[in-house]
């Protein structure tokens, strides 16, 4: 019994963490795919199948089918309207890209992103003084900052499809923002001491939450504790990346198309492994 409880925590974190280069790969696809004339319109309607997804979750409101929906949803919704929405106004202002030895470092739609940060700003501000998250850490810094003490929060109501939407779309910007800053040689730089200590802190304190996650019991609870535990890990996978630690195949899907197949089949079989189970459990 308690092998299959944790077998929840960990089929929770290979689905988050197989949709990471996927997505990745989904949007070079797309570029290479639909050309520069037809891409837009294909990550408008990629994002617009993402909102459907999740109003359906908001609609049903099943944690476990409504939790999937927000992550799906998201996922589009990030692609479609978010990074394409960069890689559009990178294009047409002729934004390009960031070179060091003859090799693109940096794409030009990231290199605008950290313009964003403001907007960033005001959505942890409102997490922070009107929120009560499910987010320890948040919940830590304000117990810590008394800000329960001095502001009457009101608690995230449980519509699981749009808190799983903002729990992904907050920390994939996030921690974005992070990367990009540290890389950003007027700040830091990628050999910079402290992007070290993010990389391999960020390692430890996903291998923290894993730890947590493999003692959850229920899936659609385990996906959203999944989200912070992958992002945050594959901080970790990126900065690996950027220092040429190991080949980043899902930049380059047509090429390592076999490998990319192979992460797209078990991603796939997880899934279908994990709906079975539920309506097994569902029957008994």
């Amino acid at each position: 019994m308690k092998i299959k409880k944790t077998l929840i925590g960990i089929s929770a974190f290979l689905i988050v963490l197989f949709a990471m280069p996927l997505g990745h790969a989904a949007m070079i696809l797309m570029e290479k795919g639909f050309g520069h004339d037809h891409v837009y319109l294909a990550a408008l309607i990629l994002g617009i199948i993402g909102l459907i997804l999740v109003v359906w979750g908001t609609i049903i409101n099943k944690e476990t089918k409504s939790t999937f929906l927000g992550l799906f949803g998201g996922l589009f919704i990030w692609t479609g309207w978010i990074e394409f929405a960069y890689v559009y106004y990178a294009n047409r202002y002729h934004v390009t890209a960031l070179m060091v030895n003859g090799e693109v470092v940096t794409k030009p739609e990231y290199l605008i992103m950290p313009s964003s940060i403001g907007f960033w700003v005001i959505l942890m501000m409102l997490y922070f003084f009107s929120l009560k998250s499910g987010c320890k850490f948040f919940n830590w810094l304000q117990q810590k900052l008394k800000i329960r003490d001095a502001i009457k929060l009101q608690p995230v109501t449980h519509n699981f499809a749009m808190t799983t939407l903002m729990e992904l779309i907050a920390l994939l910007w996030t921690f974005y923002l992070v990367l990009l800053f540290v890389y950003d040689t007027n700040f830091l730089g990628d050999r910079h001491p402290v992007t070290f200590i993010i990389a391999f802190g960020s390692l430890f304190w996903s291998g923290y939450l894993f730890v947590k996650l493999l003692k959850i019991t229920k899936m659609g609870y385990a996906i959203r504790y999944a989200i912070p535990t992958v992002i945050i890990f594959w901080t970790f996978v990126e900065i690996l990346g950027r220092w040429d630690v190991y080949k980043e195949i899902w930049i380059e899907p047509t090429k390592y198309w076999i490998e990319m197949l192979v992460i797209t089949i078990i991603f796939i079989l997880l899934i279908l492994i994990t709906a079975f189970e539920r309506k097994k459990r569902i029957k008994v």
